[in-house]
């Protein structure tokens, strides 16, 4: 049999598996085991072997818990409620300015955290009830906070961003300053968005009653301390690594200390918050490294049959596609595919066939990272079947319907296509930071 159609028959079978709703894990790992053993016999029992190997090895692959810790005790605690509390306060007065406040709250979360799941959690729980409750428009709110939630997977400390960065071998540390100016442009777009269309529609997002807006100094200025807290302990780990004096480890470190004496302080570490934290920062950790280790094994396996190399000569020589177009189906292919899967099966499914082709396009492989993880924040939410369209669904109260998150989405889709189209076009948008501090 043709090495190619080995290639088409082990990706075809993965994707039948996850259809049929087996964990990521499994279906990936199960495929390339079973090829494996199959093309070589007894020796294909070296490749998970090597695979684990080569994960256990990965020193900042210790970030991974450090920074899911430091995500769930900041949200675990409570703290973010006072990052609402402080928004609601100084943003309330201006038309759609709960609305921009929660933008803000996304992104703080984001920084914290690393996951678009602590931040839709949030969202939904904390900033949806308030602005429906403030008289918010419920389709514009609805698409707030599933587009500002979509910034935790760009956002540093970005857990997708770790996992992107094993399986292409690329820098995490420069990955994750990559994504910050492209995900600040992105927040910053959603905002000018939420503030004009308020601006020329005042109903959409009415400012609060004069009489909430009566809070004496005193007391925005202690909401202001306390917002501010999560950006003192983001601060306290990225400036010593940005600088130099800390390595990412080191710096991961410094930020779950931080968090959780923080914690400690406000009084707020209870022992079912330090429970639930640790549980959580277990239980990610373990999947993450699971999928890891089977996107490895894949690799290895697609390595072994050269499948990369016919791919390459598929797009390149036979159908004489230049490397623009190519990059640009590749985008299109994660959005088609970010319809039934979410970010992790997408990198693991298709990263043994992009990564080594973008390389060998000669396309900038940082660059690339931020690529993907834009385009996975738009499948997120494209329809039919986007995650963070069903997130939603789960989280929302009942006088928002299905019909209602579809449409809530469309407005914030173009703006983040105008973003990717903004990074596609000037990369050094996303290089400029990691050159920069990496230079020095």
């Amino acid at each position: 049999m043709p090495y190619e159609l080995i290639a088409v028959l082990m990706f075809s079978s993965m994707m039948l598996l996850l259809i049929t709703g087996q964990r990521v894990f499994g279906a990936i790992g199960a495929v390339a085991a079973i090829a494996a053993l199959t093309l070589w016999g007894t020796g294909g029992s070296d490749l998970p072997f090597s695979a684990a190997m080569k994960l256990m090895k990965w020193y900042p692959l210790l970030t991974l818990p450090m920074f899911i810790f430091m995500g769930y005790v900041l949200s675990e605690s409570g703290i973010a409620d006072d990052l609402y509390r402080m928004f609601h306060v100084w943003m309330g007065p201006i038309n759609g300015g709960l609305a921009i406040g929660t933008i803000g709250l996304m992104v703080l979360i984001s920084a914290m955290n690393g996951l678009s799941v602590a931040g839709m959690a949030i969202g939904a729980t904390i900033a949806l009830p308030e602005l429906l409750r403030r008289g918010y428009d419920k389709r514009m709110v609805t698409g707030v906070v599933q587009a500002g939630s979509s910034l935790g997977i760009l956002v540093p400390p970005s857990v997708v961003l770790v996992l992107y960065a094993m399986i292409a071998r690329q820098p995490v540390g420069q990955l994750w300053l990559a994504g910050v100016i492209p995900g600040l442009m992105m927040a910053a777009m959603f905002i000018l968005y939420i503030y004009i269309r308020c601006r020329l529609q005042p109903h959409l997002g009415p400012a609060l009653p004069v009489e909430e807006r009566n809070v004496s100094s005193a007391e925005k200025w202690r909401l202001l301390t306390a917002g501010l807290l999560p950006i003192g302990i983001f601060a306290s780990m990225m400036v010593p690594f940005v600088n130099g004096w800390t390595s990412l480890v080191e710096s991961s470190a410094i930020g779950a200390m931080t968090a959780f004496v923080a914690a400690i302080l406000k009084r707020r570490m209870t022992k079912e918050v330090f429970e639930t934290s640790v549980r959580q920062t277990l239980a990610i950790s373990c999947m993450f490294m699971w999928i890891i280790l089977a996107a490895l094994c894949f690799g290895a396996v697609f390595d072994g049959l050269g499948a990369v190399k016919a791919i390459e000569a598929l797009f390149t020589e036979r159908l004489g596609l230049n490397p623009w177009t190519i990059l640009i189906m590749m985008q299109l292919s994660f959005i088609l595919m970010g319809t039934f899967l979410d970010d992790t099966a997408m990198l693991v499914i298709v990263a043994p066939l992009y990564v080594p082709l973008v390389n060998a396009l000669g396309f900038d492989l940082i660059w690339y990272g931020i690529l993907y993880t834009i385009t996975t924040q738009i499948a997120y939410m494209t329809p039919p079947f986007g995650y963070n369209l069903f997130l939603m669904r789960a989280m929302a109260p009942p006088e928002i319907e299905l019909s209602d998150i579809y449409r809530s989405i469309v407005p914030f889709v173009l703006v983040m296509v105008l973003a990717l189209a903004l990074v596609m076009y000037f990369p050094q948008i996303a290089l400029w930071l990691p050159e920069y501090v990496y230079g020095k």
